[in-house]
């Protein structure tokens, strides 16, 4: 496993490379795939509420049937999957995600607590090695 300091960089590669992946093996093309990708995305967050309900036994029928490593799991299923369906509507998806973690730090947070999209590692080609 690598240093928490890389992660930042290989989530980006990762992601794209998964994105590449998911591109290659589109079923579908045009904006119906692109929309398609975009509900995935309700999938992910329904299987995060089905993981909650599980977890604390709020289905009486059923019982518990998840643990809250499963609700982790599922939580990080739709961060994934948002970022491939960002990366899928542009390239610069790092910019745009930093861009939007700026804006919604200073609103939250204060200016002081911006991170800025210069000072993040720049964005690697699909199979680049750094």
């Amino acid at each position: 496993m690598s240093d928490q300091k890389d992660q930042p960089a290989e989530l980006w590669a990762h992601i794209e490379d998964l994105w590449a992946w998911v591109d290659a093996n589109r079923p579908l093309d045009g904006r119906e795939g692109l929309l398609l990708r975009i509900l995935k995305l309700s999938e992910e967050v329904g299987e995060v509420a089905e993981a909650v309900i599980g977890a604390t036994g709020q289905n009486p029928r059923k019982g518990v049937t998840h643990t809250w490593d499963d609700v982790q799991s599922e939580l990080c299923d739709v961060v994934i999957t948002a970022l491939i369906a960002l990366r899928t509507l542009t390239p610069d998806t790092q910019e745009v995600f930093a861009r939007n973690l700026a804006r919604v730090m200073d609103r939250s947070l204060g200016p002081s607590a911006v991170v800025h999209p210069q000072d993040l590692p720049a964005p690697r080609g699909v199979g680049e090695i750094r």
